[in-house]
């Protein structure tokens, strides 16, 4: 990957791990963080040999603060970005999972990036919040949408009408919240997660996390059981589909193509 102002990346193996790198404004981001972060996402959906993504913030304080506020008014370029805040909102055809590792503040458009992720991973520190409607806003990159699809609406009103922090332990009780642990094993814990995804065909992931988010766009169970699905179509032709029951008969572990 190039090098980024604002973004620091790491590869291991066929994980990518991105980090938001502006500590000093508890990693709020401005347009051109966003437009970094958008650039990274975009590599990372098309390198077949990067399977999975793990997003975290930089230092201990904060994954993300939201969106930078002081840089808008101080008058800072503003401009959109495609693929929405954290280059992630606003991307609905990333097939590839991404873990949030979050390591402390997730605030409004923060707590939006890990929304749009698959699995939170959590410091048992980490603070979360759409706190948008104190300052006169509204929480308008996903999280309004997101937050009552992954908890229920009551759960998450609670939430969204009084902007209240939420720590960890009731992020996991509430629901949107995978698994919380002490700070200083959540990289270790979210490079766990993303390793028990690596063992398993990307084609088959791929496939999986396609069918769920686009059946959940229908109500109807059978119709969304019955649709078409592009990733489905390709984990049957790939050579994975030959390769994992292949290995499973002759007792060893699949040599994935990521293909």
């Amino acid at each position: 990957m190039a090098d980024y102002e604002f973004v620091k990346t790491e590869t291991k193996g066929h994980v990518l791990i991105v980090e938001m790198n502006r500590p000093e404004k508890m990693n709020a981001l401005h347009p051109p963080a966003n437009k970094e972060l958008g650039e990274v996402f975009d590599k990372f959906a098309a390198d077949k040999d990067l399977w999975v993504a793990v997003i975290t913030g930089a230092g201990d304080r904060a994954f993300s603060a939201g969106n930078d506020l002081r840089y808008q008014a101080e008058g800072g370029e503003m401009f959109p970005v495609p693929s929405g805040f954290g280059g992630l909102t606003n991307r609905y055809d990333l097939n590839k999972p991404v873990i949030a590792a979050v390591n402390g503040v997730a605030m409004g458009g923060g707590f939006e990036i890990a929304l749009a992720c698959d699995l939170i991973i959590a410091a048992d520190s980490a603070r979360f919040a759409l706190p948008e409607p104190k300052v006169g806003l509204a929480a308008l990159a996903g999280g309004l949408h997101r937050l009552p699809r992954q908890i229920g609406l009551k759960r998450a009103m609670s939430m969204i009408l009084t902007g209240r922090h939420v720590y960890a332990a009731e992020g996991k009780e509430l629901g949107f919240v995978n698994d919380v642990v002490p700070q200083a094993d959540l990289m270790d814990a979210a490079m766990k997660w993303a390793s028990m995804i690596e063992e398993c065909s990307p084609a088959s992931i791929r496939c999986s996390k396609e069918v769920v988010m686009k059946g959940l766009d229908t109500a109807n169970f059978e119709e969304a059981f019955k649709a078409k699905y592009e990733g489905i179509s390709n984990m049957l032709k790939g050579p994975d589909f030959i390769e994992g029951p292949l290995a499973f008969a002759q007792k060893r572990k699949p040599n994935w193509s990521g293909d």
